[in-house]
C-alpha cells in the first residue's frame, strides 16, 4: 500500500510556553511511528513576539531533529499578523498544507490529546478504506481516561446536545480538538467554511456529512491542560447563538 500522508494544523495562540514540551512529546512520537507520514503545521494566531519566537524556534528544533533521523515526517510554521480565531488558523493551515495530502487533520496545541493518541487516529484514518470523517471523542468508558472537570463536561453535553438538535449529526463529541477528514472530499468544502472560532468543528461536520462522509467517532484518553482559551459562559451563549446563525446561513446556502 502506498503511504499516506496526513497534513495536521495545530492552532496556536501565544502558546510559547506550552507548545515546545508538546512539540517535543510530537517529535518522540513521530520517530517512534514512521507510517502514516505527518505534515504537522503550527499556524500561529497573531501571538504576541515573544511567543511566535518561541513557537518557532521549537518547530524549527523539531524540524531539524527529524532530519537528522531521517524521518520522513516534517514540521512547518506559519504566522498570521493578527488574531482571527481558532478556525482561521485552522483555514489557513489547510491553505499551505501539501495539496496531496491523503487527509487534512487539526489538533489542539495544549497537549490534552497527547501524541500517542493522535498518531493513533491518525494511522486508524490512514488505514481505513471505508471511513472519511475521524472524530476523536471525550466518553468515560472502561479502557479510557478522560480527566476533566464536571463543568466542562456537562457544558460540553449541553452542546452537543443543542448541536444535535440543529443538525443531526448524531456525534457524541463535537468539540474535542483532534480530527481528521478525507482530503479529496475536504478540499471542495473549503472555500465554503466560514467560521472563524469555536464553531468550525460542526461546520466542518455539518459539510462532510451533506457530502455523504462516512464518520467515525473514536473513544480517546484526554487530560485536561487548563488555561482554556475559552471564557466559561461568555463564549458558551456565543456559541449557542452562534449555532442558530450556522443553522440558518447553511440551509440558506442549500
Amino acid at each position: 500500500m502506498t503511504p499516506r500522508t496526513v497534513s495536521v494544523v495545530i492552532p496556536a495562540y501565544n502558546e510559547g510556553v506550552r507548545l515546545p514540551a508538546f512539540m517535543e512529546e510530537l517529535t518522540r512520537a513521530c520517530l517512534a511511528t514512521p507510517s502514516p507520514t505527518l505534515e504537522l503545521i503550527v499556524s500561529d494566531d497573531g501571538s504576541a513576539p515573544e511567543h511566535v519566537e518561541k513557537e518557532r524556534a521549537s518547530i524549527e528544533s523539531a524540524q531539524a531533529r527529524l532530519a537528522a533521523e531521517g524521518s520522513p515526517h516534517r514540521f512547518r510554521f506559519v504566522a498570521a499578523e493578527r488574531n482571527g480565531g481558532k478556525g482561521s488558523a485552522i483555514r489557513r493551515g489547510w491553505r499551505e498544507a501539501d495539496p496531496q495530502a491523503d487527509w487534512l487533520a487539526f489538533l489542539d496545541a495544549d497537549g490534552a490529546v497527547s501524541a500517542t493518541e493522535f498518531l493513533r487516529l491518525a494511522t486508524l484514518a490512514a488505514t481505513s478504506r471505508d471511513v472519511d470523517v475521524v472524530v476523536g471523542s471525550r466518553v468515560q468508558m472502561a479502557g479510557r481516561h478522560v480527566d476533566r472537570s464536571l463543568f466542562r463536561h456537562l457544558q460540553g453535553r449541553v452542546f452537543a446536545t443543542l448541536t444535535d438538535l440543529q443538525f443531526h449529526l448524531g456525534y457524541y463529541d463535537t468539540q474535542c480538538g483532534a480530527k481528521l477528514f478525507r482530503g479529496s472530499l475536504l478540499r471542495p468544502l473549503l472555500e465554503r467554511l466560514r467560521e472563524e472560532r469555536w464553531l468550525l468543528d460542526v461546520e466542518l461536520l455539518v459539510l462532510m456529512h451533506e457530502q455523504g462522509a462516512r464518520p467515525l467517532e473514536v473513544p480517546i484518553d484526554w487530560a485536561d491542560a487548563g488555561d482554556s482559551k475559552v471564557r466559561f459562559g461568555v463564549d458558551a451563549a456565543r456559541m449557542f447563538w452562534g449555532l442558530r446563525k450556522m443553522h440558518r446561513r447553511l440551509l440558506s446556502n442549500r
